[in-house]
């Protein structure tokens, strides 16, 4: 680039405070502020990573070129159409809002001021994840399992929307099919939303879907698997390791042999921004970022999850 983006992270508290700091590390990126309902965390974070403390993103619409959008998921919609109005590039953090409404006053913001939406799936920058795509042909069965220890943050919006949003992103990705019939169950263990819960998805190829969500385990399980013609594969993306065992020929048989994938670890919500970045500078150079969640795939993801919610709570 030919100099740095001008950037603001709107909402500092456990997430957004990461997107602060990767932005302060990046060399294309110059973090002019961070804002916060709550000025003695406006004013924490801005001093520790040298930038200007605000209140109201209102202040900083025109002093800056993107934003990346960390706040509670009901404001998601409100601040955000604010942000593509005057211009802005925004990151929004996942789910993309908590109604298809909301939803679309963003998609339709972001086309009518011709500006970069993307949705905070950073799972899809996971290098476990990328390891495998390569070897993807059609997966028939996925199992996941997201399970994390309970802590006082995204309780305005259920797990499926919270955590589990996640593996129905990927799943959606890699199935490479609608889903066909939605079952679930969730109940609500320490808030009186559904702390935990379980999806079973169809899809209109044939494919089907396990999915297990929960915050209140004692200990974090990311892992993620899939089946598909000869191939067996799972994914800690917890650890960024991936097992993956295939049946191949073997003389006059077949045997089942263990692969060695090459994985480059690193931080997939830094590896997300840096997309975010290039794509606000208009620097794709023709080519598309497959690992990026659009506005439209955001909201994709948020139907789905949503509907799960429905069939859990009949």
């Amino acid at each position: 680039m030919s100099s740095s983006l001008k950037v603001a992270v709107i909402g500092v508290g456990a997430l957004g405070v990461h997107h602060a700091r990767i932005y302060q590390q990046l060399q294309q990126t110059d973090l002019f502020a961070v804002v916060d309902i709550r000025e003695d965390r406006a004013r924490e974070v801005a001093a520790k990573y040298g930038c200007t403390a605000y209140t109201d993103f209102h202040d900083v619409l025109d002093k800056v070129q993107a934003v990346s959008l960390a706040v509670p998921t009901e404001q998601h919609a409100c601040i955000g159409v604010d942000c593509l109005k005057a211009g802005l590039d925004l990151l929004v953090e996942k789910p993309i809002a908590s109604s298809l409404e909301q939803a679309g006053h963003l998609l339709e913001a972001a086309v009518r001021n011709n500006r970069v939406l993307r949705v905070g799936q950073s799972e899809r920058f996971n290098p476990a994840l990328r390891a495998v795509l390569p070897f993807l042909t059609q997966p028939l069965f996925f199992e996941a399992h997201r399970l994390g220890v309970f802590v006082a943050r995204s309780l305005d919006i259920d797990v499926v929307l919270d955590l589990m949003i996640h593996d129905l992103d990927l799943v959606l990705r890699l199935s490479r099919s609608r889903v066909s019939e939605v079952r679930a169950v969730g109940i609500p263990v320490l808030t009186p939303r559904i702390d935990i819960a379980n999806a079973r998805l169809e899809f209109e190829n044939g494919c089907v879907a396990n999915i297990t969500a929960s915050r209140v385990s004692r200990e974090k399980v990311r892992k993620f698997r899939f089946f598909q013609p000869n191939d067996y594969i799972s994914l800690d993306f917890f650890k960024q390791e991936v097992e993956m065992y295939s049946l191949v020929d073997a003389g006059p048989g077949k045997k089942v042999e263990e692969r060695s994938l090459s994985i480059t670890k690193g931080e997939p919500l830094r590896l997300e921004i840096e997309s975010f970045v290039r794509a606000s500078a208009g620097e794709s150079g023709g080519s598309v970022d497959f690992s990026a969640c659009s506005g439209e795939q955001g909201a994709e993801a948020l139907a789905l999850a949503l509907k799960i919610l429905e069939a859990a709570r009949r």
